[in-house]
């Protein structure tokens, strides 16, 4: 049967959330599973307690990254650096999860890896929010699984420990296989969700926005996070206003293109972030 990019569980309220993220980013389909609706089982989809687990479907999961890289590149990777491409694609798309309905909705839902299945390919997810956090007021605050908390940064907050209580098995998993501390890892994390959404914020013509609430969601080293979002702005040849960060950590894709870094990465010189960020004429 095909897959259809959203299903939404009649009163579930990030159906309507999903469906804008996925207008936005059609490379990212969420789909709402109902209750007692069995998840996907189909060829190429995983579950992420699986990948936590870090046994075959990690080993499998990771296998794609290491022919892609082949393919792309014409080299191996070390291993190392293909689980650190395995782990960033996986929480990439994970923390919108989370922070795109809080972001569009002030709704943070409680989503353990257990409850979410990913098909990296076709790059859809599988999702069962069972219960969220909101503000009073809220239209949703009545519903079965809903928690109101005390204002805005009660809800930051819970956007914080929802996101760390997702990714830290992850960590666990993906961690071992690299030759990274803990603190990096988070690292890694932090700098995936922040650019997560940073880049759909930008996709929704609310960049602005979303600096903003990413600068209030990490104002400072909040652990298990690393760091600030770090925006800063850069001017272009005509003055334009060019925003841009950099990453807690490094990806290590220099290590099979030393000269074609990520244009936030500490390594790319603000003249070539400048000319990279600079649209096409």
């Amino acid at each position: 049967m095909p897959f259809p990019t959203l299903l939404s569980a009649p009163t579930c309220p990030f159906g309507d959330t999903y469906a804008r993220l996925t207008e936005a980013f059609p490379s990212l389909g969420v789909r709402i599973l109902g209750p007692g609706e069995q998840g996907p089982t189909d060829p190429g989809w995983v579950p992420a307690d699986e990948l936590a687990a870090g046994g075959p479907a990690l080993d499998a999961f990771l296998d794609w990254d290491r022919a892609q890289v082949l393919r792309d590149y014409g080299q191996e990777a070390r291993p190392d650096v293909v689980t650190g491409f395995g782990l960033h694609r996986y929480v990439w798309p994970a923390t919108l999860l989370f922070t795109v309905p809080w972001f569009l909705t002030r709704r943070v839902p409680r989503i353990a890896p257990a409850q979410v299945a990913f098909q990296r390919e076709l790059g859809r997810m599988a999702v069962r929010v069972q219960e969220f956090a909101c503000l009073p007021g809220d239209p949703a605050a009545h519903l079965p699984g809903a928690r109101t908390v005390d204002g805005e940064e009660a809800l930051r907050a819970e956007l914080r420990s929802a996101v760390a209580a997702h990714v830290e098995p992850l960590l666990d998993g993906f961690g071992s296989r690299m030759r990274r501390g803990r603190r990096a890892l988070w690292g890694m994390a932090t700098d995936d969700l922040i650019e997560g959404l940073w880049y759909i914020g930008t996709l929704l013509g609310e960049e602005a926005r979303a600096i903003e609430e990413l600068e209030r969601l990490l104002p400072g080293t909040v652990k298990p996070f690393v760091g600030k979002p770090g925006f800063r702005e850069l001017t272009g040849p005509q003055g334009q206003c060019l925003p841009t960060r950099d990453r807690a950590t490094c990806c290590f894709f220099y290590t099979l293109r030393p000269d074609d870094t990520c244009v936030t990465c500490p390594r790319t010189a603000d003249p070539v972030r400048v000319a990279r960020l600079l649209p096409e004429s």
